[in-house]
């Protein structure tokens, strides 16, 4: 059996950069890595389609940051870039009956019935900045950063329309929760982002708590205040905090990545349509290919684990490796990092394991689905000799190793695109 000392551990980039080729490299000495996090803590990676799969529905494998032996032990300081995936109270860090109470409260709205219902407002709010995005082409020879313009408005509108949040807050969060989110943040900014959203959720839940409405956040809150267990005041800002940043983060990532990735396979684009594939094809397709969350934290086993004859200590800090599972030969054949829009499931198999698998499986995948889904019919469609008006390799890639994106994504849209064409 390989133990975990068995491999030199893998220093993660805390300023990011594109993960496929470290990926291959790790991927070719197994399943599951070693690896360094900011800070010099030990941790390891999964890596593995299989490995990975196995490793998200174990039974003594858990959520709450108690089974971090580091943090338990004190060795990791306040401004510690990822302390926030750690300890916020929300599900993401909850185990057994209360991730169950945790998700039951939020989850009839993302059920796909509930979802289906949101699609004319989806609908209405794609057509809406597909006109800014053609303005603000107009307004620079014809080049415009979707990422800015379309990849992000939309699915921040979205969060922040189910959950009540007022337009004016809406820059500001996903400013901050951009620096929540980033592995290369500075301690001192850390701490002061996470007290400023914080304070800011504060806010939002306050004025909801004055004048309830038909949103998910007075609900939250109605739930709060029937006393008894249903939910905590932290509770309650944790749930609001990562209702914000999983409800746009990753669908951002995901429709510019699948922008990306038509763009660079115009035979992808074809095949779609010629009705040979559908624009859900080519969802799903780009979260296996190119998926939005790299490397997730965290899952502790609460024993000495192996996995794929890997020793994983108990208490270990372990990201779930997304990106590198989506691109495993050993689950997707010699051609894994080939982008095939027809690419057949294996029987029996998940095409990938981008939004999770087991109990914590992504509560917003419905969501996530129709939202890239309208965004890029509706975008080929009205703009179909979109292209991208930079290199791939001139892309900076997004900031951190846990998203996985790029930072702007300028594209050219069809010669003399104007608002209403």
């Amino acid at each position: 059996m390989e133990t975990s000392a068995a491999r030199p551990p893998h220093r993660l980039d805390p300023a990011g950069g594109c993960p496929h080729t470290v990926n291959a490299r790790l991927l070719a000495g197994g399943a599951v890595a070693p690896v360094e996090l900011p800070g010099g803590i030990e941790g390891m990676a999964v890596l593995g389609h299989d490995a990975l799969r196995e490793f998200l529905q174990h039974p003594e494998v858990a959520k709450n940051a108690r089974h971090f032996t580091d943090l338990r032990e004190g060795r990791i300081p306040a401004g510690w870039p990822l302390l926030t995936f750690a300890t916020v109270q929300g599900m993401t860090t909850a185990d057994g009956e209360d991730h169950r109470r945790l998700r039951s409260l939020v989850g009839h709205a993302f059920t796909p019935r509930r979802v289906e219902q949101l699609r004319p407002r989806i609908e209405q709010l794609t057509a809406s900045l597909l006109d800014d995005l053609a303005r603000a082409a107009q307004a620079a020879d014809g080049v415009a950063d979707l990422r800015r313009h379309f990849a992000l408005p939309l699915p921040l509108a979205v969060i922040c329309e189910l959950l009540g949040v007022e337009a004016e807050f809406r820059d500001r969060l996903h400013h901050l929760s951009s620096q929540v989110v980033a592995t290369g943040i500075e301690p001192a900014e850390a701490i002061a982002a996470n007290r400023e959203l914080v304070a800011v959720l504060g806010e939002i839940a306050a004025t909801k708590a004055a004048a309830p409405a038909d949103d998910l956040t007075s609900a939250l809150i109605a739930a709060r205040d029937e006393g008894g267990d249903r939910l905590g005041d932290q509770e309650l800002i944790g749930t609001l905090l990562l209702m914000i940043v999983a409800g746009h983060e990753t669908t951002l990532n995901l429709i510019t990545n699948a922008v990306r990735a038509l763009c660079a396979h115009r035979d992808q684009l074809d095949l779609v349509r010629a009705g040979r594939a559908s624009w859900a094809d080519v969802v799903e397709e780009t979260l296996r290919w190119d998926a939005p969350v790299s490397y997730f934290p965290f899952r502790y086993p609460v024993r000495d684990l192996t996995v794929d004859d890997t020793l994983i200590p108990a208490g270990t800090p372990v990201l779930a490796g997304y990106s590198a599972a989506g691109r495993d030969p050993a689950a997707h054949g010699p051609d894994a990092d080939r982008f095939d829009v027809t690419r057949p499931a294996r029987p029996g198999a998940v095409r990938h394991l981008s939004l999770g698998h087991g109990a914590h499986y992504c509560l917003g995948a419905p969501l996530a689905r129709l939202e890239a889904c309208i965004a890029l019919e509706r975008l080929f469609t009205r703009f179909p000799h979109l292209e991208l008006a930079a290199a791939e390799g001139d892309l900076v890639p997004h900031a951190g190793f846990v998203g996985n994106s790029v930072r702007t994504l300028p594209v050219r849209l069809t010669p003399g695109a104007s608002p209403g064409v």
